[in-house]
């Protein structure tokens, strides 16, 4: 396969579209498939790695599914070359539509709020772009933009640097996070600044320092800050404050994530960003909108970076040498990468898992690991349980789990007489339902290691799940004998007491946790449930508050948004399902959240509309889920009573149906049935299912407390 001939395999090479930092870009006919499509031929310049690492980088960015990535078709590759095969995409690139025109301020809102939406996503399942610029964002004539070479920044080489500084043929360098120029491993914030950047220039018409190219202007980014750039006189001081938050040269000074950056333009958007940051510094913006270096940066050190540029060109032979050199003069602004600190620093966010932002925070730490040195053994498994955390966390998507089963797999093939390695196999074992498997692995880890927590948590958890409860407290006992300070065994403990249905010994264990260690979610949200099951409402929502205090999360604002509902509270539910899917405080990718969500507006008449938006969503997101997912009751009872929602009564009957067939010992299908058939009608089939669940356990107030069951708990038939 060569590029610039007419044919590649089956494909008719009809166009060249344009070349860009990894390869020319053609346009082909498949001659087999009879569509156009876009092929990327990629060089090699012994910038690409092996085609298997191809292969895995295309498929996951294969797997995102938002529309705003261009979907990769197949990998092609022989002996002497390698090609992408992917959509065609019709449109300008961001860089021809700067040139081409100015940018006016509701299209600039609109094209950023796109692609941080769309590396959102991205982000959560643990994808970073790293090479994102106008010239790799499209916007297509419908004012939809499209996301081109994701997941290619991965696979450049650690001599990439020398080549990017002298040539930087597609203006990478000005795009790029100063940690990033240093050599730092891709992270989310890299993107973040990115995008800060296109955001700049669109709204000033070009580029910070855009008279510098090469090694000038990294030294320029990395020894000035966005605080020093200069503005157009129209923009407003919140604008240019959001630009610079996004570009702060520190990353932990950088807003932290996509969904940071949507509630700022929503802000915006709203008029509530300056009220937000009142405390900020006022902004001085100069009458002219060209950048100029600092006054230090065009004395010495830019005469240094030019005199560095003219040596690395001259002498190609001493480019390793001089790039140490340069980069060792940028080391002085940020430190050194150091493997240990960065794997406390994982396996601290993991034991954290609870915590706002902490899975995330894992992920990145062993990425990071993973990247500087790819046979970590303990580095990919930490990768694999925080994906099987975030598979707990995140509704059970089997992206998650998918994930953590290769990363274990790997993690076992590197090093399997790591204890870290088999708690990893051994928790993906156990979310499979593999029990036996699961409780091999993870005694194998506490006979290698037997003061791994976390390998004793996860051989509970398997007990628990297959309902040893007896085995289950046994082992409970050793280990808090092991470690009598560490909350995870109590809340366990109030685990079982509440599957025993011993309400009370469960709460004693709860708040014993919270005493051990008050800024743990969890426990206040496992507390907060038990209250409510008990109809203590007033003290359930005291705990949330408290919970709440430490900082924000999806189960404490779901729990807080159900007791709200149970005590009638429709207006205060909305609020607290509507932060429960918001993407700073919540998941906005859980189809039960939108469900919540929807269940409290269907009862405010003003809101109907929003309601059937929500469950539509909610439909949406349970869809992806059930087309992933084999014979899952409870997944197939929620689509049926959403369906049921929306008036889709086919469904609604057919998934209900379905359901009750696979478990017929479940108390919420039931419940979910009883409510089916209420909506429908069916008064005789939705006594029989509420009864069932009654009998089977479920809670007899949340019954109670269900709107939609007001007529049925009337009927004679119910008491």
């Amino acid at each position: 396969m060569s590029p610039g001939t007419g044919v590649i395999k089956h494909y008719q090479i009809v166009t060249c579209l344009g070349e860009g930092g990894f390869g020319k870009v053609f346009e082909a006919w498949d001659s087999k498939l009879q569509r156009s499509v876009a092929i990327k031929c990629l060089k090699t310049d012994g910038l690409l790695t092996s085609s298997a690492d191809l292969m895995r980088e295309a498929r996951m960015a294969a797997s995102l599914n938002h529309p705003a990535f261009v979907k990769i078709h197949s990998l092609e590759d022989d002996d002497n070359s390698q090609a992408i095969v992917m959509e065609l995409i019709k449109g300008e690139t961001l860089k021809q539509v700067v040139t081409n025109k100015k940018v006016d301020l509701s299209q600039a809102l609109n094209i950023v709020h796109q692609i941080a939406e769309a590396m959102q996503q991205a982000h959560t399942i643990g994808l970073t772009h790293g090479d994102l610029k106008p010239s790799n964002v499209m916007l297509e004539p419908t004012g939809a933009i499209r996301i081109l070479d994701f997941g290619l920044a991965n696979k450049v080489d650690s001599q990439a640097t020398t080549s990017m500084l002298q040539q930087d043929p597609q203006g990478t360098i000005a795009y790029m996070a100063p940690e990033r120029l240093l050599g730092a491993p891709l992270a989310p914030s890299i993107d973040v600044y990115a995008l800060g950047v296109i955001f700049y220039e669109l709204l000033n018409g070009q580029r910070p320092f855009a008279d510098l190219s090469g090694l000038a202007l990294a030294a320029a980014l990395v020894q000035s800050s966005s605080d020093q750039w200069n503005y157009s006189a129209e923009l407003s001081p919140s604008l240019i404050h959001l630009i610079r938050r996004m570009t702060a040269k520190q990353s932990a000074q950088r807003l932290s994530s996509m969904a940071e950056v949507l509630d700022q333009l929503d802000a915006f958007k709203n008029g509530t960003l300056l009220e937000n940051n009142s405390a900020q510094p006022e902004i001085h913006i100069p009458p002219k909108a060209k950048n100029k270096l600092p006054k230090q940066l065009r004395n010495k050190h830019l005469k240094n970076a030019v005199l560095l540029s003219f040596v690395v060109i001259g002498c190609v032979v001493l480019g390793g040498w001089l790039t140490r050199n340069f980069l060792w003069r940028f080391e002085e602004v940020i430190p050194r990468y150091s493997e240990s600190q960065e794997m406390k620093l994982g396996m601290d966010a993991l034991e954290q898992w609870d915590r706002p932002g902490s899975l995330g925070a894992a992920i990145k730490h062993f990425n990071n690991l993973a990247e500087q040195n790819p046979e970590n053994a303990a580095a990919i498994a930490g990768l694999s349980i925080a994906y099987s955390f975030r598979y707990e966390g995140d509704e059970q998507d089997e992206i998650w789990l998918q994930k953590a089963d290769a990363s274990a797999q790997q993690a076992l093939k590197i090093n399997d007489q790591l204890a870290l390695s088999q708690v990893a196999m051994g928790v993906v074992w156990g979310a499979q339902g593999r029990y036996e498997l699961a409780l091999k692995a993870l005694s194998s880890a506490i006979d290698l290691e037997p003061t791994n927590k976390m390998a004793w948590h996860a051989k509970f958890e398997i007990f628990k799940a297959t309902e040893q409860y007896k085995k289950a407290k046994s082992l409970l006992e050793i280990a808090i004998s092991k470690f009598p300070q560490e909350r995870i065994f109590i809340d366990a403990l109030g685990e079982i007491a509440y599957l025993e249905f011993n309400y009370a010994m469960a709460e004693h264990y709860f708040r014993k946790s919270i005493a051990i260690k008050p800024d743990a979610v969890i426990s206040y949200a496992n507390l907060s449930g038990i209250l409510l099951h008990q109809n203590r409402i007033e003290e359930a929502l005291q705990v949330l508050q408290q919970g709440l205090s430490t900082g924000p999360s999806f189960s404490l604002y779901t729990n807080l948004g159900n007791t709200l509902f149970v005590h009638g509270d429709y207006l205060g539910a909305v609020n607290a399902f509507e932060s429960a899917v918001a993407p700073s405080k919540g998941n906005p990718n859980s189809y039960i959240g939108w469900a919540n969500l929807a269940d409290a507006l269907h009862w405010i008449p003003s809101r109907n509309k929003e309601a059937k938006k929500a469950y539509q969503r909610a439909i949406a997101l349970l869809k992806l889920r059930l087309a992933r997912t084999k014979k899952d009751a409870d997944l197939v009872s929620r689509m049926g009573l959403y369906s049921a929602k929306i008036g889709d009564k086919y469904a609604a009957i057919k998934f209900s149906v379905q359901a009750i067939e696979w478990a017929p010992n479940n108390a919420g299908v039931h419940f979910r049935a009883g409510s089916v058939f209420e909506l429908l009608g069916d008064r005789g089939r939705a006594l029989t299912h509420i009864s069932e669940a009654k009998k089977l356990g479920f809670p007899v107030n949340i019954i109670e407390a269900e709107p939609s069951l007001v007529a049925l708990r009337r009927d004679a038939f119910y008491r």
